[in-house]
């Protein structure tokens, strides 16, 4: 079994949707962890989209990377440049690194449409997640 570790700034919103869709994806072909450079918690409206396209993330914890430094990951995927700037040093030689910038809906401000912000973000992820494990899996 693979470890997938996905890493954001805060493990709120991009890495917790990611996570939601790697573990619905992968669900008995790797073992999906996430975590932040720092914890923000779980953010409500990351819990709402995913809610809509049928994937329960609300049990999700926001975990901090140090959590996390003395799992052999095969892969690391930031999705965010911030993460991706400050990701730790892991040792494993095997691990793949990949990096994806998306989107933080949760920091557009004067957003006409918070819901509609979301579901792109989610979208964009999913798409990711799926090539993800066509090309890896």
């Amino acid at each position: 079994m693979k470890n997938i570790l996905i890493l954001c700034t805060g493990n709120s919103c991009r890495s917790q949707i990611a996570h939601g869709y790697f573990s619905n994806l992968l669900n008995d072909k790797a073992n999906i962890y996430s975590a932040g450079i720092e914890t923000h918690g779980l953010n409500k409206n990351a819990i709402k989209t995913m809610q809509k396209d049928g994937i329960d993330i609300s049990n999700y914890t926001s975990n901090n990377i140090t959590e996390y430094e003395n799992i052999d990951f095969h892969f690391i995927i930031t999705v965010c440049d911030n993460a991706k700037e400050n990701c730790p040093y892991f040792p494993s030689a095997s691990s793949i690194r990949i990096h994806k910038n998306f989107l933080d809906p949760s920091k557009l401000k004067n957003s006409k449409n918070i819901d509609n912000d979301f579901k792109k973000c989610r979208e964009e992820i999913k798409q990711f997640s799926i090539e993800f494990k066509k090309e890896f899996f």
